[in-house]
């Protein structure tokens, strides 16, 4: 194993990891409070360990949500798609990608010679690229076992399996436990990559929010520190005598709970302070939300802002159109890496050579429409005779299996109408 190219590669993995600790607080809503003065931190004490608005997990998901491989083109992979569970796994290399920038899919053969594709975590993997074709040339897995750290180093002609024998091993202490030919001809290692741009690896869907929402968590700590010291009215009285305590020190006679306060003395005196007012804080707040939609494009209606009339379903849609334009240009990018596995898959189950596999992957609508809208706008197009059967079926969202059962279905139907016997046509 060349030791160069083995340290390059595992570089790749430590190199970001002080970027993904601090984008996971982010997504977990446990970053610490910015902006805070230190007369502030001193009044709260512990009041408000954690105070923070998940608005950067918001970001993620309402993307992710959108993001739904409802089959392939060209090849018939669906089967094998749903043995490696990739309908649920797909939606998490999604998330892991829009969070960190890119996460990772993996092909290989399972011990029955069966096509085995698994989803990765960028802390986990990396990768070197060709800079003229921009395409994987090498790449690495590193993970640690109770005792050991693993790796495994995917080459376009070998896979090189290396462990150390104690965990927590970076670049250093790693043997060749085993050498694997690759057949595919191809490293079977492909990137979900979050960019639009060309020579980046990958942004954080999360990285223009941090700042507005560290400001947002700003300004509701400081509303919060308003309503414990000034947000309620604050009594006051005088001519009445100090009390002391066992150390000889004044104390309040009236104690701050107590509702009722009594006094012998007849000028004694007693009133109320205003509260103070936190309308102010109303105001920084929506203006900070004002700049969270912008950059995030998440609509009102997401982050809590609602208005007294209901907004109806053309309104919403309207509202999102933002939204759906962003995840329709994620379906673009992540689509390529999708085909790309699908390409490996057939490489491995049929031996083909996966660069010569034509095939197109097909992702459900991102915008967001009711089944009735949806079923009425597709009914009306299939009775203009501009959809096929099968084709509307897949406007609405059914796989390529489901398409199958439901046109067996009703061959079956159209058969027990006409009161044919399929037991005789058999025999």
């Amino acid at each position: 194993m060349n030791t160069d190219l083995l340290t390059t590669l595992l570089q790749k993995i430590d190199e970001p990891s002080a970027r993904f600790a601090d984008l996971d607080r982010y997504y977990a809503g446990t970053q610490p409070l910015a902006f805070l003065s230190p007369e502030a931190r001193k009044a709260l004490g512990d009041r408000f360990g954690r105070l923070a608005t998940n608005l950067p997990r918001l970001a993620v998901t309402s993307l992710a949500e959108r993001l739904r491989v409802t089959g392939f083109v060209g090849a018939d992979i669906w089967a094998d798609w749903l043995r490696n569970d990739l309908d649920q796994t797909s939606g998490i290399a999604h998330r892991e990608a829009l969070l960190l920038g890119s996460s990772y899919a993996m092909v290989w053969a399972d011990p029955f010679g069966r096509p085995k594709a698994t989803v990765e975590s960028a802390k986990q993997v990396g990768v070197l690229t060709d800079p003229g074709t921009r395409r994987i040339t090498a790449a690495v897995k590193r993970w640690e076992t109770a005792t050991t750290t693993e790796a495994t180093v995917f080459l376009d002609d070998l896979l090189i399996r290396l462990r150390a024998e104690q965990t927590g091993a970076t670049t250093q202490g790693f043997r060749t436990i085993e050498e694997i030919p690759n057949p595919l001809g191809v490293v079977p290692v492909v990137q979900l990559k979050n960019s639009d741009r060309l020579l980046d690896d990958g942004v954080s869907e999360i990285e223009d929010l941090r700042p507005l929402v560290d400001a947002l968590n700003k300004v509701l700590v400081d509303m919060m520190t308003t309503s414990e010291f000034v947000g309620r009215p604050r009594r006051w009285a005088t001519g009445i005598e100090l009390e002391e305590n066992e150390e000889g020190e004044a104390v309040n006679p009236i104690p701050e709970g107590n509702r009722a306060m009594i006094s012998e003395n007849d000028t004694a005196k007693f009133g109320q302070l205003e509260a103070a007012r936190l309308d102010g804080y109303e105001s920084a707040v929506n203006v900070l939300l004002g700049q969270i939609m912008a950059v995030s494009a998440l609509p009102a209606h997401y982050i809590g802002q609602l208005s007294d009339t209901p907004a109806s379903a053309d309104a919403l849609r309207a509202a999102e159109a933002s939204l759906t334009a962003r995840a329709e240009a994620r379906q673009a990018a992540f689509g390529r890496a999708w085909e790309d596995v699908a390409r490996l898959i057939v490489g491995v189950r049929d031996g083909a050579d996966p660069q010569l596999v034509d095939v197109r992957v097909t992702w459900a609508d991102a915008a967001t429409r009711s089944i009735a809208q949806e079923a009425d706008a597709v009914v009306k197009l299939y009775q203009a005779g501009l959809l096929p059967a099968s084709y509307a079926l897949k406007r609405l969202g059914y796989s390529d299996s489901e398409v199958a059962e439901i046109g067996a279905a009703r061959r079956g139907d159209a058969l027990n109408t006409m009161a044919v016997d399929l037991g005789k046509l058999v025999s």
